[in-house]
């Protein structure tokens, strides 16, 4: 039997914890934005307004698009920001409107998977991190990289 390489885990690990965590939110932001009357009774049970639901919703949406989507490396350390501000607000509002601990259990929960992705990412999804490339586009874009360097250093 073949052993897995440790990237080859670390991708697959990598996609669990972003597929159930930060693209999960979709789901949810679908919800938020058709206002759905479990999201409706939720946030009025949390003492929020209706339209603090949109807004959440929205920016649940655009930060899983961002995170998931290739590219954007700072846009997605914003998203995952968020996710953080989002669920550990979601716990703490729960707690203080006196919810069963299951209630503010699970955004801890999703915020682990959260912490995940991000621990996880590859280096093309990182700031200053890059894809690994390779043919004469590569080559060149490197060899522009390093022209600039020296110019700059001059």
């Amino acid at each position: 039997m073949k052993t897995l390489k440790k990237d080859t885990v670390k991708t697959i690990a990598y996609w669990t914890a972003t597929i159930l965590g930060p693209t999960s939110f979709v789901i949810g932001a679908v919800l938020g934005l058709r206002q759905s009357p479990d999201v409706v009774n939720n946030i009025h049970h949390l003492g929020y307004p209706l339209y603090f639901a949109t807004l959440l919703s929205a920016w649940k949406l655009l930060g899983a698009i961002a995170i998931t989507a290739p590219g954007l490396p700072r846009l997605k350390e914003w998203a995952y920001a968020g996710f953080v501000f989002d669920l550990t607000g979601a716990s703490i509002s729960h707690a203080a409107v006196g919810d069963a601990t299951a209630e503010i259990l699970v955004p801890l929960l999703f915020l682990a998977l959260v912490a995940a992705s991000w621990a996880l990412r590859p280096a093309g999804r990182r700031i200053g991190g890059r894809a690994q490339a390779s043919g004469s586009l590569a080559m060149a874009r490197d060899r522009t990289a390093e022209i600039g360097r020296q110019a700059y250093a001059v």
